[in-house]
């Protein structure tokens, strides 16, 4: 039990991570929606308490310059049997199983997971910060346990710190503390923070937003509604993810001041500020976007810039199923200040993309055949010559 603790939390960090989200039923405020987006979606503003609640438990957030927002419920019972093998889909689920088993998670049950990344002011000395992270997992799951099992695995790298009422739980990471002393700014991520919010719920990350997080569970310096309104703003959406790249840039390099000189913006725009996201249907997977272009003018200028260049893009290989003919397959219009991002990619197409990309590797046989051998050199023997004795 004690090897399983910490690589259990990172295996559940990173699955979750990287799968999909269930639907959520949001019911978006007037004024904040994008029409073009709802329009393709009749059901995006159906009430639903559930979605309520997840709402709810996004509002207590702390502060965040890009949000992604993910159920791995839906993706792992509806979206993976239809573009996974069936023994891939087999051996997926026995490990779920064995990870159940272990240490009392199953990731199938995990209700929602949210990563969320901010970025700092610089320094006095006016260093760069690298961007914080967060992961907030909820689910089916006994959180105390899961800090227990972390203890169990990794014993004394971890160390125990008090922040009000909660305990958190500190490891230091060896390697990114070497590379720290050469790159100052990777100095945040030698160190991270777990903690238990509360009974089913999960926190990772930087130690600072780890401590935002329990300052905004108890009410303080929370995340924007504005942020919540454009990341739910489809509520199908398997997956959905906002950002405001501009306010990022602002406050890492100084226009909003520095942490010991607050200044107030020159500007203020949300030019740049973008929301995407990917939902289903019975046939294909449905990829939208949307990004702030301030103007109409702007948002035909950015459009007709991107645009060539999408369908520009070369495709070495000559397999349809490609990721390049993916790329290939999203188109770009100008509406209003947005420029809208959309897509359709078959069910079929994904499934074979993916299982292209599970294969083996196979050697080229013929490539091997010719190519010439390798020839061993031969050692040289010494011969030793005897000396003609004088007469």
């Amino acid at each position: 039990m004690k090897k399983f603790g910490f690589p259990i939390l990172v295996l559940l960090v990173v699955l979750a991570t990287f799968v999909p989200a269930r639907t959520q039923n949001v019911q978006v405020q007037n004024g904040t929606s994008s029409p073009h987006l709802t329009a393709a979606n009749p059901t995006a503003n159906a009430p639903n308490l559930t979605a309520t609640q997840v709402q709810g438990s996004l509002a207590s957030l702390p502060e965040a310059d890009l949000l992604i927002y993910i159920n791995p419920q839906r993706v792992l019972n509806e979206a993976a049997p239809k573009v996974m093998a069936d023994a891939d889909l087999a051996k997926m689920r026995e490990q779920f199983a064995q990870l159940k088993s272990m240490a009392g998670i199953d990731p199938s049950r995990i209700d929602s997971l949210v990563v969320a990344v901010r970025f700092r002011k610089p320094s006095a000395d006016l260093s760069f910060f690298s961007p914080e992270f967060l992961v907030v997992m909820r689910g089916d799951f006994n959180a105390e346990g899961l800090m227990t099992l972390a203890h169990l695995g990794m014993q004394e790298k971890l160390v125990d710190e008090k922040y009000g009422a909660k305990t958190l739980a500190l490891m230091n990471i060896d390697e990114i503390a070497k590379e720290a002393e050469k790159m100052p700014f990777m100095k945040s991520y030698s160190q991270i923070a777990f903690v238990s919010l509360n009974g089913n719920t999960l926190a990772v990350g930087n130690v600072p937003y780890i401590k935002a997080a329990l300052d905004a569970a108890d009410g303080r310096d929370r995340i924007r509604q504005e942020t919540l309104n454009s990341l739910m703003r489809d509520s199908n959406a398997l997956i959905s993810m906002a950002g405001s790249p501009w306010n990022s840039f602002a406050r890492s390099f100084g226009l909003m001041g520095t942490e010991t000189n607050p200044r107030t913006p020159r500007c203020d725009l949300h030019l740049g500020d973008f929301y995407a996201a990917v939902t289903m249907d019975a046939t294909s997977f449905k990829l939208r976007g949307a990004m702030n272009a301030d103007n109409p003018d702007t948002a035909k200028i950015i459009n007709n810039l991107i645009s060539p260049l999408m369908k520009s893009i070369p495709d070495e290989n000559t397999n349809v199923n490609s990721f390049p003919s993916l790329l290939r397959m999203i188109s770009l219009s100008a509406i209003e200040n947005e420029v809208v991002l959309q897509a359709d990619f078959p069910q079929q197409m994904i499934k074979d993309l993916i299982r292209e990309q599970m294969k083996p590797k196979v050697k080229d046989v013929s490539d091997a055949a010719a190519s010439p051998p390798v020839k061993t050199p031969v050692k040289k023997r010494r011969t030793t010559r005897k000396r003609r004795s004088a007469t």
